[in-house]
Parts: structure tokens; C-alpha cells; sequence
């Protein structure tokens, strides 16, 4: 057989496809669509890398402000204060940058045309859009500057991001403060980023291969549409002259039309969600459509593996059909499924996963040629053992209603159409409570407590040293939705002026917020106390001598700002008790009550707010950051929470779910496509039973059944793949193996309900195939 006669051959099924009139444009068209939206979704998996990277490098060319303990640099022609006034709104983060430049040539942030004055601001187009709606009231009192501008799109890392500049005025007497840093450009030259441990890294690979596989088996089953009507036409080949070679040639040039015809429908498809994409939020995640730009390399790949693909597919499921002069053998009994070589291929995935067995994270990154492979297998043999479960399964059901009956003979006939229709469902369930198991299980070792005591406070604001605690106090305990405010004034003393040796914590507040920290015998007003005995504290005894000559805000390594206040420890100190404060840790220091502290010593403390929000009362946060912004631009409100999460783990997480999403929606639009395409087959069976009198409800409780026996047996070896999978990917990563039950069942619970809104979808196309018209011949 010469590369000149499959040439020949592929060509005619092409012409068969393209001039086969409106049954092969249907097929056709209804294969592409299939064939498409997997395409579609496959480049936009394609352009994640570079979306990416596109985000990474945005945010690293607009970075302003880093931790640094060295001095700031001298005030030039070309340097910027920049100040670090970032808030939150319900749960989203706004970005917020408060601007004073120092001279003609200070560096512009990025997407930014000219620095706004004070009392102006530039703000993103969502931020803007926000303010404008009546959903934004609440933030329009914490942001009253008025909009003189848009950031443009090289200011911003997504297109939903809320984010602006604002005017600055005398930032440089804030200096010093972790918050406001002088620069003379943006972007950070050193914003490399740190590389995922081998316990990340096994997720983000395992996500991949996860979401992926189940386009990859919608594809392989798109394009077997029409395979009952193809081969009814084949046989007419053969009975004009073609061997049996040539015909399965011909179906292969067929899928391959119709596999040409899905990458221009998914780069249409592409190209309407990238823009889809570009406007949407999902997850707290935006992107810009610029940043989904596919690798050339990898779109190339994708345009060269699915016509192949559809080729093989073709040419391996027609290896079992008999196509004759006069007719397809397919009709008569088919041969029973062998299971031997099915569980081939999950053995070999779990044999390539063995390796790396215990290896957690203290042994390398684990081999992402042996993952990748044995979870493949895996999920692949959920491919090759759903067919013969369902026909084992269907082959002994029998007795019920007519509907019933009619589904089982159904199934019976065609078990394999059946099983092809709820693979990629099936797949993608496995995957995902493999994937749900493997993060409940390291979610531990990302998260860790805050210490924060969220029964006795649910925020805490910290104000600059300039603002007076008191009155702070007093304005957070006017605000609406606070129930209790505890305030203190909080810093450190030294021996010495400047670097000192020994620092012990000095904490200024009335009785009541003292006893919040510390235990007291009793309390009034210019009691001063010291708690000598807390735990790592060593210094205080040290420091603790009545008389001796202290330093409030000692200066560390030349860093200005420092107010080297000379402070005598008081002579009539009493001893406290220790007690575990809010914030999680034992209080350790001096314990001063106001009058007990000198005026002028008050500067040198910085203020500390811890609020007991009434829970019932709707925008309680909201108003508390208001008054927050209302007492100092700089003031800073923090949510509590008793657990906190890494980034990066968060972020991979909230990738699988923005995916997660994207393959459902294929799922969903793919069995739609196919139960379409089935019913379409089935037309003229559909009409001679209503033209007997079959009831339609008859018919659409039938095609409920078809749809529902095999969903519950792919769910079953799903689930059992899965855990099983699950547990192997736990063990990889030396963590207990648990099955979070709650997790299953909310898997199978979305894919069945997925299922159900595609077969309730289909039903009003099948009532309007039941006409007696659909047994009109041509």
C-alpha cells in the first residue's frame, strides 16, 4: 500500500463529506462543533503559560514598594514617595497607591499619563465602573477624590482589577515606614520567582493532566458522530467495488474533514472566549485578552494531533465492524468485551506511580515523565473499562415499564455509543476527586494559624504614631456595626539611643484593654506595671529597674524617623500575669496606664484598634474601613481569621476551579452536541413508534433511562479510579490517606446534575423529531 492510494482514498471521504448534501453537512457540522469546543478549550489551556507570565511580569513592572531596613535614598529631581494605601472591599483587594513626586523627572507608574494632584486620582476601568453603581456607595465614602483619568491596560494585571493612584501631600515625614518608600522607578530588577516545592509542583502537574484528559476524550468521541449512518454508506461502497481497506480509508478522510472543519470552529470558538475571558472575573482572577496568546509551538501541535487523532480513532474503532456489500454485521450480536488487556492500563499507570511512593517533598521533585504517564493511564483505563462495565451491567437488566424496556434493548444494541457518551463525564470525575482528595489532604501543611482570637475581636486597624490613640478609639466606637473597641498604644524601649543591646515592649492603655492582654491584681489610672515572666522574654528583667534611663523608638541602623525619646521607668511598678492575648501570644513589657506615660512620650507609640464587630449588622467592615481612611490615609484595617493559607497553594487551588468550570461548560455543551447527534440517528425509529401509537412521554423517559444507566455506572468506577488514584497521589506526598466522603459526593452530585440539564435540554428537540413526518424518504 503506496502513501498515493491513502492519499486518494482520504481525499474521497473529505468529498463525500463536502458533497454529500444536507446529511453530510449535518454530520460534518455537528462533528466540528464537537471537535471545536475541544479545540477551543485546548488553546486556551495552551495560553495559560503565557497569561501566566504576562500577569507575573505586569505586576513586577509596576512593583514600587519592598521591604528594605536600609536608610531611603536622597530626595532628587527624579524621585517619587509612593505610599502603600491598599484596601478591601467585601472580598475583593483594591490596589491603592497615594503619589507625591519630587521632581521633574520622577518616574511615571505604568498606564499612568500624568501624576494626579491631591484631592485627584486616576483609577482602573472596573474600579471606576464600581464607583459609579449603586454597589460602590460604601467605597465612594473611603475614596471622595475626584476621577481625573483611567489607568491604562500596562498599569494593570487584569481587566477586572480595582486599583488607582491618588495626589500625595508631605508622605516624606512618613518615611521610614514600611508603607511609604521613596523610589526614583518602577519594576522590580530581581522578580525571579521562587521555584514551587516538589508537593506544588506534583499539583499544578497533576491539575494539568486532569483538566486536559477529558477534552482530549470529548475530541476521540466528537469525532465518531454518525458512525451508525457512515458505515451505512460505506457498505454501499463496497457493494460497487471497494475492498474493505479502502472503505475504513474513506471513513478515516471523513473524520478528517470533519476533524479539519473543528480546529476552524475552535479557532473560532477561541477567539469569541478570549474575549469572553478578558472581561470576566473568575475565582478573584482577570485576565487581559492580549495575555492569552498560545504558544506557536503548542497551537501547532494542537492543529497536528487532532487530525491525526481522528484519523486513528477512526481507523481503531472500525478494526471490529464488519462492513459488507449488504449491510454492516454490526447489527447482529456483537462479540462479548475481553477485560484482560482493559486492566492493562491502569496497572501500568499505578506500576509508573510506584517509584515515587513516600517521596514527599524531602526527596527532589518527583519525575513528571512517570506522573504524567501513570495518571494518564489511569484515567484512560476508565475509558477502556466503562464499555465493558456497561455491557455487562445492561446485558442482565430486563423486566419494567415500556420506557424501561425500550432503554435496556437499547443500551443492549449499542452499549458502546453509551459508554462513548459519558466517558469524558466519567474522566473528568475520577480526576477530580483524585484531585480534591489530594489537596484536602496537604492543605494542612499550607495553612497555618493565626493566633488572631476571633471570639474576642474580628478587626484590628493600626494608626501611624501621629494619631492619637484615644481619639481613634473614640471614632471607631461611634461607628455603626461596632460593638466593643479595646485600643493601646504599642513600642519598644531600649538601653541605648541607637541600636541598642536590650528592648522590651512598651504597651500604653486604660484598665479595661490592659486586662485584655495581661492579668491585674487591680487597676486605676497612672498605674504602671511590668510583666516579667513571659515566655522568650529575657530583656525585661534586664530593663525593669525603677529610675533607670530607657529610649522610646530607638533608631536601628542609621533608618530615620526614629524619635529617641528618653523615658525613666516608673518607681512604683507592679508585677502582671501573664495572659495569651488577642493576637495569640503571651503580652511581655511595661503595661502603662495613660497617665502614667508623659505627653510628649505619646509620639513615640503607635496606635493598635482591635473592634468587636456586631455580626448581624449588614456592612459592618465596610463602614469600619471608612473610618479607618477618615482617620489617617495610612491607617490600616485588617479582617481577622484564625487560619491563614499559602499564596501559592490558594492560587494553584483557584486555578483548578477557574478550570474546572471551563471543562464542565464543555461537558455540558459536548453531551449536549451528542445526544443531539444520537437522536438525529434515530429519527425515523422515533417516528415509526409514535405512528404506532408510543406515548412521547413513553420516548422521553426512555431517553432519560439511556442517559442515566450508564452516568451511574460511569460514576461508580469513576469514584472508585479516583480514590483509588487519590490515594496513591497521598502516598506519593507521605500524607495520611482520608477520604473526604463530603467531596465524592459532591463530585458525582455536579456531574449527574450536569447530565440532567443536558438531557432536560434535549427533550424539546425530541418531541420535535417524533412527527410522523421523520419517515419521509428520499
Amino acid at each position: 500500500m503506496n502513501a498515493r492510494q491513502w492519499y486518494r482514498d482520504l481525499v474521497m471521504g473529505v468529498r463525500f463529506t463536502v458533497t454529500g448534501g444536507r446529511e453530510g453537512w449535518t454530520r460534518a457540522v455537528l462533528t466540528g462543533v464537537g471537535v471545536g469546543l475541544g479545540v477551543a478549550l485546548l488553546l486556551l489551556t495552551t495560553a495559560i503559560p503565557s497569561a501566566l507570565d504576562a500577569r507575573h511580569a505586569r505586576e513586577a513592572a509596576r512593583t514600587d514598594i519592598t521591604f528594605s531596613a536600609s536608610a531611603p535614598m536622597p530626595r532628587a529631581d527624579d524621585t517619587l514617595i509612593a505610599a502603600n494605601v491598599d484596601t478591601e472591599y467585601g472580598d475583593r483587594t483594591v490596589r491603592g497607591r497615594e503619589l507625591e513626586p519630587e521632581g521633574p523627572r520622577a518616574p511615571l507608574p505604568p498606564g499612568v499619563a500624568e501624576f494626579p494632584a491631591p484631592g485627584e486620582m486616576v483609577v482602573s476601568p472596573a474600579l471606576k465602573e464600581l464607583l459609579a453603581s449603586d454597589a460602590g456607595k460604601l467605597l465612594r465614602e473611603r475614596l471622595p477624590d475626584r476621577i481625573t483619568g483611567t489607568i491604562g491596560e500596562s498599569g494593570l494585571v487584569g481587566s477586572a482589577e480595582l486599583a488607582f493612584f491618588r495626589g500625595g501631600d508631605g508622605l516624606a515625614a512618613y518615611l521610614g515606614d514600611q508603607r511609604v518608600q521613596r523610589i526614583d522607578h518602577f519594576g522590580d530588577r530581581d522578580s525571579g520567582a521562587e521555584p514551587l516545592d516538589p508537593v506544588l509542583l506534583l499539583l499544578v502537574l497533576v491539575v494539568f493532566v486532569v483538566l486536559l484528559m477529558p477534552v482530549a476524550v470529548f475530541i476521540a468521541a466528537a469525532v465518531r458522530f454518525g458512525g451508525e449512518r457512515r458505515d451505512r454508506r460505506l457498505a454501499a461502497l463496497r457493494l460497487v467495488g471497494s475492498d474493505s481497506l479502502m472503505t475504513r480509508r474513506i471513513a478515516a478522510g471523513e473524520a478528517l474533514a470533519g476533524a479539519v472543519l473543528g480546529l476552524l470552529f475552535g479557532a473560532g470558538f477561541f477567539l469569541i472566549g478570549r474575549q469572553l475571558v478578558g472581561g470576566a472575573e473568575v475565582y478573584g482572577i482577570s485576565v487581559f485578552p492580549s495575555y492569552l496568546d498560545p504558544s506557536p509551538v503548542l497551537a501547532l501541535l494542537v492543529a497536528v494531533a487532532v487530525p491525526v487523532a481522528a484519523v486513528l480513532v477512526t481507523l481503531f474503532t472500525l478494526r471490529g465492524v464488519v462492513i459488507e456489500p449488504l449491510g454492516v454485521v454490526r447489527t447482529a450480536r456483537p462479540a462479548r468485551r475481553r477485560l484482560w488487556w482493559r486492566l492493562l492500563l491502569p496497572l501500568a499507570g499505578l506500576a509508573m506511580l510506584y517509584p515515587m511512593m513516600g517521596q514527599g517533598r524531602d526527596h527532589g521533585n518527583f519525575n513528571q515523565y512517570l506522573v504524567t504517564g501513570g495518571v494518564v493511564l489511569l484515567l484512560i483505563g476508565v475509558t477502556a473499562l466503562l464499555p465493558w462495565l456497561v455491557e455487562r451491567v445492561v446485558a442482565r437488566l430486563g423486566a419494567g415499564g415500556v420506557s424501561w424496556q425500550l432503554a435496556v434493548r437499547r443500551l443492549q444494541l449499542s452499549s458502546g455509543t453509551a459508554a462513548r457518551m459519558v466517558n469524558g463525564i466519567a474522566v473528568a470525575v475520577a480526576g477530580a476527586i483524585a484531585l480534591q482528595m489530594l489537596f484536602a489532604g496537604v492543605e494542612s501543611d499550607y495553612t497555618r494559624s493565626t493566633g488572631q482570637d476571633t471570639t474576642r475581636a474580628q478587626m484590628q486597624v493600626s494608626v501611624p504614631q501621629e494619631v492619637p490613640v484615644a481619639g481613634a478609639a473614640a471614632e471607631f466606637a461611634a461607628t455603626k456595626g461596632v460593638r466593643g473597641v479595646s485600643a493601646y498604644a504599642e513600642g519598644y524601649a531600649g538601653d541605648r539611643r541607637s541600636d541598642p543591646g536590650t528592648t522590651a515592649q512598651l504597651t500604653v492603655g486604660d484598665c479595661a484593654a490592659l486586662r485584655e492582654i495581661a492579668r491585674l491584681a487591680s487597676c486605676r489610672d497612672g498605674d504602671a506595671f511590668v510583666v516579667r515572666d513571659a515566655e522568650y522574654d529575657t530583656d525585661t528583667r534586664k530593663l525593669a529597674v525603677p529610675g533607670r534611663t530607657l529610649y522610646l523608638d530607638p533608631s536601628w541602623e542609621g533608618v530615620p524617623r526614629s524619635k529617641e525619646i528618653p523615658w525613666k521607668v516608673p518607681s512604683g511598678l507592679r508585677a502582671a500575669g501573664t495572659r495569651i492575648g488577642m493576637t495569640g501570644g503571651e503580652q511581655s513589657g511595661f503595661l502603662l496606664t495613660p497617665k502614667a506615660l508623659a505627653a510628649d512620650a505619646a509620639p513615640a507609640l503607635t496606635g493598635q484598634v482591635y473592634l468587636r464587630l456586631d455580626r448581624g449588622a449588614p456592612d459592618a467592615m465596610e463602614r469600619v474601613r471608612n473610618t479607618a481612611a477618615a482617620v489617617h490615609p495610612l491607617a490600616t484595617a485588617m479582617t481577622w481569621s484564625d487560619t491563614e493559607r499559602s499564596d501559592r497553594f490558594t492560587a494553584i487551588r483557584t486555578g483548578l476551579f477557574a478550570g474546572a468550570a471551563c471543562v464542565l461548560a464543555l461537558i455540558g455543551a459536548s453531551l449536549l452536541v451528542s445526544q443531539l447527534e444520537q437522536l438525529r440517528e434515530r429519527k425515523k425509529l422515533l417516528s415509526a413508534l409514535v405512528a404506532f401509537g408510543t406515548r412521547r412521554r413513553t420516548l422521553g423517559l426512555s431517553v432519560l433511562w439511556q442517559t442515566a444507566v450508564p452516568i451511574a455506572l460511569g460514576l461508580l468506577l469513576a469514584s472508585a479510579v479516583g480514590l483509588t488514584l487519590g490515594a496513591v497521589l497521598l502516598r506519593m506526598t507521605e500524607t495520611t490517606v482520608r477520604i473526604d466522603w463530603s467531596s465524592v459526593l459532591s463530585m458525582t452530585g455536579v456531574a449527574a446534575a450536569v447530565v440532567l440539564a443536558v438531557t432536560l435540554l434535549s427533550l424539546p428537540p425530541l418531541f420535535r423529531l417524533m412527527r410522523p413526518e421523520g419517515l419521509r424518504t428520499e
